[in-house]
């Protein structure tokens, strides 16, 4: 025992030993960055600015594009710092703050997810009630609920993986601190813990898959009941984009608990870990303007309004 090591940082995953390339990878998770910061960003302000967009499912959207920003926030400008640099550590304290942050990020958005399920549910099945059961107050508690489950889920998820030293080795074979690689090098005791975490918290997204599925099951039969075809387009147009998010969020969280654990770096694992880390982030704004007409709308009243003024100050 005298001659246990207590790793106090960790060794993050280098793809290549190449200078250029480290530098090329930095400059990719820069443009990524930006762009998924300006869609995110550009998202919320379209819908805070315009009254039009004042409606519970865009209050819940513009969360979702904050929760988006964060969890790319938290991982990929540690990434580009190091790319630059040529730095492959990461502190023990910077490493669970890492794994808290994207953790509670991760799982708020998931619980919007199911309230937004919800809300399209009342609004395409009971249109009549949708002002009663889904009132403002509603959906500040749902969003309160929300951040309160994540900021549980989180401090006993991230509690439990650094409650004991690691002693077994400090190489990551990722390029962020992943739970999978921190399993990976953690003892049994932190193993089993998590195991038992995990368990339970796969019993309680089952249970909401199960609600949300139930809830798109029935808008989709409401909507093939409807005569009007222009009511049904609406009301596609407006799920079309929470299904593809829902759909990407589970297939990107799939990867990355599902698949195997690298023990060797590789440009594969970097891919991988790029598809459900930075690509979610980046892509859900695109769906947003893209699949949803009145955030196109809004997005384009807002550009008209800014080139108006830039003529004006121009021929002022």
């Amino acid at each position: 025992m005298d001659n246990l090591t207590v790793f106090t940082e960790f060794l993050l995953m280098d793809v290549t030993a190449s200078r250029e390339l480290q530098v090329l990878q930095g400059v990719l998770f820069l443009v990524i960055y930006l762009g998924a910061l300006t869609g995110n960003l550009v998202t919320v302000t379209v819908i805070v600015t315009d009254t039009r967009l004042h409606s519970p499912m865009y209050f819940f959207i513009s969360n979702v594009s904050l929760l988006d920003f964060g969890s790319i926030s938290v991982i990929v400008p540690k990434v580009i710092v190091n790319s630059m640099t040529g730095s492959k550590s990461i502190s023990l304290t910077e490493c669970a703050a890492q794994i808290f942050l994207y953790i509670l990020f991760a799982e708020v958005e998931f619980a919007l997810l199911v309230v937004m399920s919800y809300d399209r549910y009342v609004a395409i099945c009971h249109p009549l009630h949708y002002g009663l059961i889904i009132t403002p107050s509603l959906c500040s508690q749902a969003t309160a609920g929300s951040w309160a489950s994540g900021l549980v889920y989180s401090a006993v998820h991230t509690g439990a993986l650094f409650r004991f030293p690691f002693t077994k080795t400090n190489v990551i074979q990722q390029y962020f601190c992943d739970v999978p690689q921190i399993l990976r090098i953690s003892s049994s005791d932190i193993q089993f813990s998590e195991f038992v975490i995990i368990a339970i918290s796969i019993c309680l997204v089952l249970l909401c898959f199960s609600f949300m599925f139930m809830s798109y099951i029935n808008i989709f039969l409401n909507v093939l009941k409807m005569c009007s075809v222009e009511a049904r387009n609406k009301a596609i147009s407006t799920c079309a984009p929470q299904l593809a998010i829902l759909l990407l969020f589970v297939i990107s969280g799939a990867i990355a608990y599902l698949g195997p654990i690298a023990k060797k770096p590789s440009l594969r694992n970097l891919l991988t870990a790029m598809f459900y880390t930075v690509v979610p982030p980046f892509v859900n704004p695109l769906i947003y303007c893209l699949r949803n007409r009145e955030i196109s709308a809004a997005l384009q009243r807002m550009f008209n309004r800014c080139s108006q003024f830039s003529v004006k100050g121009f021929l002022d």
